[in-house]
């Protein structure tokens, strides 16, 4: 087993990381920004290491220092975390050759899958469901034209060379085609240093469900059921739940059994998540491959009770996995929702700033997986999730009732948060009785405003700050040390 491990990350899941590799008895190594250099990430690693300015590409993507800092700290092994350097190919691959072990995938199969048309291949060949569409990427706005009126509209553009939401457009009318494919080659070019696009027949109304894997380096497979993950905002989950409530044991079964079909086709070792787009009752298709550990991973361990992380360190230090498929079972219901310093009144305008009150809600069945503290600073430089709320119970109407009082006791203030949203989302009729779907933000939520209740307790909060505080605490937002409640009234709301 590993004596040390650097998390090549930061904020909530580098804690997240943390917190395994300590009952596990392994030392961890922080990476951090000058941003970053009080963040809860530093504070709670047993060594930290400077990796440069606050600008991410000169620190959390830079792949020589990061693995360099792994060198200087004589750390045997990369945790990447999700996001920035976790599904990098190149990266996986200057980890390995640097004699250290990156916990994830081999860098061959992040780099098959990660090319969303080879992916589609490598489903296909292993009878996989794949969306109908177009099977090669190609830079060529005319020739992605064509293939459009081929298919028939509408279609969806996507880059093949990455996700989030990044290349991709929903295109309806033929007229709009030229533009919004020139417009998607243009932005994967940016975000990800390859414009290449592909197309896919539009599913009008479908459901996102992905399947949890994992793989040790001896051949075995395991799938740990299903996660819904329909509630997204500009193709970004927001709110995740396991079990599915629209998956039938038989659909269910079907599902599970092409996961692990996915992950033997294309090599995969360590956790990752095979994603399906899913229209009921019993229609679902191969969407992709995270080879990585997920956002939403806290609601399978909540119901699985399996340490995901742990897993993920221990098939890479080359163990075989301890349980076979027959051992995994699934009990009770878990939802987790994704907190943002983000207004959602404002089209989910990122809000970083001083945290100047903080309270985790505590009780039976609920996690938090959280970055901040009271008096951090949430930098403008990156990410802006600021922690999950996860909740556990024994159905689902039950984890939906102790998820709303969740958030009616999660007070976060000095920054907008998403919190309030939130609590309206899942109190919704459509969200309890199921009716989820990849369009259900902008179908019931497109023009949310918030209940003005929370207005009298960020000017009190205010109030309270400037007094208690005194003049030392004012330089935060004011060099000169002069501020008022009125300046920052309206800034520091719930």
């Amino acid at each position: 087993m590993f004596e040390k491990i650097l998390i090549a990350n930061r904020g909530e899941i580098a804690v997240r990381i943390m917190r395994t590799c300590r009952e596990m008895g392994v030392r961890t190594v922080a990476v951090y920004s000058d941003a970053d250099a009080t963040a809860l990430h530093v504070l709670e690693a047993d060594e930290a290491f400077n990796i440069g300015v606050p600008e991410p590409s000169a620190s959390y993507l830079n792949m020589e220092s990061i693995v360099q800092a792994a060198k200087e700290t004589a750390a045997e092994a990369i945790h990447p975390g999700y996001g920035f350097l976790a599904e990098n190919a190149d990266f996986a691959a200057l980890v390995e050759s640097a004699g250290l072990t990156f916990i994830g995938p081999p860098s061959s199969v992040i780099r098959d899958l990660g090319d969303k048309t080879k992916a589609r291949k490598i489903m296909q060949s292993a009878g996989v469901p794949v969306i109908p569409g177009s099977m090669e990427a190609t830079t060529d706005a005319d020739a992605i034209c064509r293939e459009a009126d081929r298919m028939g509209f509408p279609v969806l553009i996507k880059a093949a060379a990455g996700g989030g939401g990044k290349g991709m457009r929903t295109v309806e009318d033929p007229k709009d085609m030229s533009e919004a494919c020139a417009s998607a080659i243009s932005e994967a070019g940016k975000a990800f240093g390859n414009g290449a696009v592909y197309l896919e027949k539009l599913l009008r109304k479908p459901r996102h469900i992905e399947f949890q894997i994992l793989a040790d380096q001896q051949g075995h497979v395991v799938h740990l059921f299903e996660r819904e993950c329909s509630i997204q905002r500009r193709h970004q989950k927001i709110i995740e739940e396991t079990p599915s409530p629209v998956l039938t044991p038989a659909i269910r079964e079907k599902m599970a059994h092409s996961a692990i079909s996915a992950a033997t086709a294309s090599g995969y070792v360590n956790a990752g998540t095979v994603e399906f787009l899913f229209e009921p009752p019993d229609q679902y298709y191969f969407l992709e491959v995270n080879t990585r550990l997920q956002v939403e991973h806290p609601v399978t361990e909540m119901t699985t009770g399996i340490d995901l992380v742990r897993h993920q360190i221990e098939v890479a230090a080359g163990n075989p996995l301890a349980f076979t498929q027959a051992d995994v079972t699934q009990r009770g219901h878990a939802l987790e929702c994704r907190i943002y310093a983000e207004d959602p009144a404002a089209q989910f305008f990122p809000c970083p700033g001083p945290v100047l009150l903080y309270r985790e809600p505590r009780g039976p069945g609920i996690r938090v997986d959280g970055g901040i503290y009271q008096g951090c600073e949430v930098p403008v430089e990156y990410d802006p999730i600021l922690s999950k709320l996860v909740v556990w119970a024994e159905d689902r109407p039950a984890a939906i009732s102790r998820m709303m009082r969740a958030l009616e006791h999660y007070p976060i203030l000095g920054i907008q948060t998403t919190v309030p949203f939130l609590l309206d989302v899942i109190t919704s009729e459509p969200f309890k009785r199921g009716e989820t779907h990849t369009d259900f933000i902008d179908k019931h939520f497109q023009h949310w405003s918030p209940d003005e209740k929370g207005q009298d307790l960020a000017a009190i909060t205010c109030v309270v700050h400037d007094l208690t505080r005194g003049p030392a605490s004012r330089d935060v937002r004011d060099p000169k040390g002069i501020s008022t409640p009125w300046e920052t009234l309206g800034h520091w709301e719930l």
